[in-house]
C-alpha cells in the first residue's frame, strides 16, 4: 500500500516505510498479523449475545497503555507474535468466523491495520459476508482515517480513557489523547447514527464507548462520562468498566495504580453517571478484574 511507504495513518504520524519493513510506534510492518481469532463471549450483552462475537486480535497497538491487559500481543517488543495473514487469508477469517454463528466481527486494535481492514472486509463482502462489522479501538485515530473506512464498519467500540492530557501522558504516552479521541468518537457518530438493535437485542449499528475506571481516578471517569452524555445524550451508550488487573510491571513503575478498583470507586462512578442522567449504558457486576477474563494468546485459533 502507497499509504504504508510514509505511514501517517495514525496521529503518532511516524513516517516510515512498513512496505519495507521498517516499524513505528505499533511495531508492525505492513505484514498484517492476527493473534487470535475466534468467537468471544465477554463483550457487552448486546454485542456478544448467546451465539459469541466473531473477535479477530492484531498484534501491535498505536497507544501501548501502560496497563494494557492485552500487552502479549500490543507492545511493540512483541512484534514476531501471532501469525502474517494476507488480505485474502484475513477475509476468509471474517466469513469463517460468520460460519461459526458469530454475532458480529470484532476487530480488536485494527488502528494501524485500518487499511488493509477495509480492503480484507470489501472482499469478504464480495464472497457472501452479511455480519455487521465492529471497530473495537481506543480511539487514538485519525479522522481521514476513519473516513476511509465509512459504510464498510456498521458498530463503533471506541475506549475514552481519559479527558486530562497529563494523565494520556503518563500511562498511554500520548499527550494529545483527547483531542483526538474527541474527534474520532465524533466521526464514528456520524458514520453510523443512533444505536439499533435487532430482536435478539444483538446491536446492528451504532457507537459504544467504553471508559475502565483506573484506581484512583474516579474524577477522571466523571468528566469522561459527563463530556460523553452532555456531546451525545443517548444517541450512543456508555459502557463504564470495572475489571482494570494490574501487571507486575505496574506495581513497579506505577505504584499509584497497583492494585484493583474497588467496589466503593466503582459505585460513585455509576452513581455519578445515572445523577447525570444516562440512560443508555452498561456496567459490569461481580469481580470482573481477573486473569481468566484475558484471552489466551498462546493458544491461536487462526
Amino acid at each position: 500500500m502507497q499509504e504504508l511507504e510514509q505511514c501517517r495513518i495514525c496521529p503518532r504520524e511516524c513516517g516510515i516505510n512498513r512496505n519495507h519493513g521498517e516499524t513505528g510506534y505499533c511495531g508492525m510492518t505492513a505484514d498484517v498479523r492476527i493473534a487470535r481469532a475466534t468467537l468471544h463471549f465477554w463483550e457487552e450483552p448486546c454485542i456478544s449475545g448467546k451465539e459469541g462475537s466473531g473477535t479477530v486480535f492484531f498484534a501491535g497497538c498505536n497507544l501501548g497503555c501502560v496497563y494494557c491487559q492485552n500487552h502479549n500481543i500490543s507492545f511493540a517488543s512483541n512484534k514476531n507474535i501471532g501469525k502474517v495473514v494476507t488480505l485474502d487469508e484475513l477475509a476468509e477469517t471474517f466469513l469463517r468466523l460468520m460460519s461459526d454463528g458469530a454475532n458480529n466481527i470484532n476487530l480488536v486494535t485494527p488502528t494501524h491495520y485500518a487499511l488493509h481492514i477495509a480492503k480484507a472486509i470489501e472482499m469478504a463482502k464480495d464472497r457472501g459476508l452479511s455480519i455487521p462489522i465492529l471497530y473495537n479501538t481506543g480511539s487514538y485515530e485519525k479522522t481521514e482515517t476513519l473516513k476511509k473506512l465509512e459504510g464498510l464498519v456498521d458498530i463503533y467500540l471506541p475506549d475514552l480513557k481519559y479527558v486530562s492530557p497529563e494523565l494520556s501522558k503518563e500511562y498511554s504516552f500520548a499527550e494529545d489523547y483527547f483531542e483526538k479521541a474527541s474527534l474520532a468518537i465524533e466521526e464514528m457518530v456520524r458514520q453510523t447514527g443512533t444505536c439499533d438493535f435487532d430482536e435478539r437485542g444483538i446491536i446492528k449499528k451504532g457507537v459504544i464507548v467504553r471508559n475502565l475506571i483506573l484506581p484512583g481516578h474516579t474524577k477522571e471517569s466523571k468528566k469522561v462520562i459527563k463530556y460523553l452524555h452532555q456531546t451525545y445524550g443517548n444517541k450512543i451508550y456508555i459502557s463504564i468498566m470495572n475489571q482494570y488487573t494490574p501487571f507486575t510491571w505496574v506495581g513497579e513503575k506505577y505504584p499509584q495504580i497497583n492494585r484493583k478498583v474497588t467496589k466503593r470507586e466503582y459505585d460513585k462512578v455509576v452513581k455519578e453517571a445515572l445523577d447525570m442522567g444516562v440512560i443508555n449504558g452498561f456496567i459490569q457486576e461481580g469481580d470482573t478484574a481477573k486473569d481468566s477474563f484475558i484471552p489466551d494468546f498462546q493458544n491461536n485459533q487462526n
